[in-house]
């Protein structure tokens, strides 16, 4: 707060203190990310049942809603205190809305679209309203008078493709997630109007960190329930599908390993300012988690079919690959790197995913499996040593690349 800003707020409380203990995340926050298993697991079921380039853009346009639901909220909470009532029954509240939009997702783009659109809508115009009311006369509700404009242009777009036929819907709701996300990088700036550049937003990197890593354990630990689901609905366990089973966890417990030798410890140095963590968090991380989604969707069919198809090598190859682009997205937002092991690890997914393509029909699925998993293994070994090998963060990583991995 700045010296010219009022000292009193309308809603007494609702802020988070500055100083000791500001980035603890809450027992109302991890509540409200519960719903938020359930909003993965039915996305996954979407794009297993869908694999198809329609089914994996429909399921790219849900998982952007969905995420920005989550992703708004967490940032809302940076500033709000997780104690007080009246935040925590607008947490309460958000929890409903997501919990419409996750029963929506099987059929957003079927009878269900207007209840999916509408939950998020609703979600998008409530979080600045109550962050107006309540920091009335501060910067921050300046800032969310901003977001607001953009928030309602993108619900008129997801509204209107909620009434409008599933074939055309797929391109209005795009366009609705070109608004939304590019609302940020334009800093919420409507000419004449409003806007809000980053350099306004006082974020706690901590505390956006610790949410971020907590939903990516959501989107892993969506994973053993699917894997649990699958081994159910087999019912009689044979060699083939506890070798799956067996590579899917190891597959798993990499990419668990990677993610926390990349960014699973203290957010210190690198680059601080909202415009960075913004990058690191509401984009790199989206592309992480979503990756870790196609991961668990590829884990289940790979139990569940005794045969490699296109589409199995697709997801199989495509979850580790769009994770890694979230990877490269953080360390470059974070600290204006390049990883040459991430671009060494994507180039050899890419030719292993072609060399599976032209060979499928004579390949196991073992073989693919256990090729990626050495792929991320050796990742992951790479990165866990660049970061045990000094005790200064700012020691380059892999192969002489300049790069920092200690968020």
């Amino acid at each position: 707060m700045t010296p010219t800003e009022p000292t009193t707020q309308p809603w007494r409380g609702i802020a988070r203190h500055d100083g000791h203990r500001r980035s603890e995340v809450g027992p109302v926050e991890l509540f409200f990310d519960l719903v938020y298993v359930f909003a993965i697991i039915q996305l996954s079921h979407v794009l297993i049942e869908h694999l198809s380039w329609r089914g994996f853009a429909e399921t790219a346009i849900i998982f952007a809603a969905i995420w920005w639901g989550w992703n708004y909220t967490a940032w809302v909470m940076n500033w709000l205190n997780p104690a007080n009532t009246r935040v925590q029954l607008l947490n309460a509240v958000l929890m409903v809305a997501s919990l419409g939009m996750a029963a929506a997702i099987p059929d957003a783009f079927g009878g269900s679209g207007l209840l999916f659109a509408g939950c998020f809508v609703f979600m998008g115009l409530l979080r600045p309203v109550f962050m107006i009311v309540g920091f009335r006369g501060r910067q921050l509700a300046s800032n969310y008078t901003a977001l607001l404009s953009w928030s309602a242009l993108a619900g008129v777009a997801w509204i209107a493709g909620a009434l409008l036929p599933p074939e055309v819907r797929l391109w209005v709701w795009l366009l609705a997630v070109v608004i939304d996300y590019a609302a940020p990088l334009l800093n919420f700036r409507i000419p004449g109007l409003v806007s809000a550049p980053m350099e306004r937003w006082d974020t706690d990197a901590e505390h956006l960190a610790e949410r971020n890593r907590l939903v990516f354990i959501i989107a892993l630990g969506e994973s053993i329930l699917l894997m649990g689901g699958a081994l159910v609905d087999e019912g009689i366990l044979n060699a083939n599908t506890v070798l799956s089973l067996l590579l899917g966890f190891a597959g798993l417990t990499v990419l668990w390993w990677n993610y926390f030798a990349l960014a699973g410890h203290e957010v210190t140095g690198g680059e601080g300012g909202t415009g960075a963590l913004r990058s690191a968090f509401a984009y790199a991380h989206a592309l992480m988690v979503l990756g870790a989604i196609v991961v668990a969707v590829s884990i289940e069919l790979r139990i569940t079919h005794d045969h490699l198809s296109l589409p199995i090598i697709l997801v199989t190859i495509g979850g580790p690959l769009v994770y890694l682009a979230g990877n490269l997205l953080f360390l470059r937002s974070r600290f204006g790197r390049v990883a040459r092991s991430r671009f060494g690890a994507a180039a050899a997914l890419a030719v292993i995913g072609a060399v599976a393509a032209y060979y499928h029909e004579h390949l196991p699925i073992a073989a693919v499996s256990l090729a990626v998993l050495l792929v991320m293994a050796t990742l992951a070994v790479l990165t866990a040593r660049s970061r045990s090998r000094t005790a200064d963060p700012a020691t380059s990583l892999e192969g002489g690349s300049a790069e920092r991995v200690d968020p």
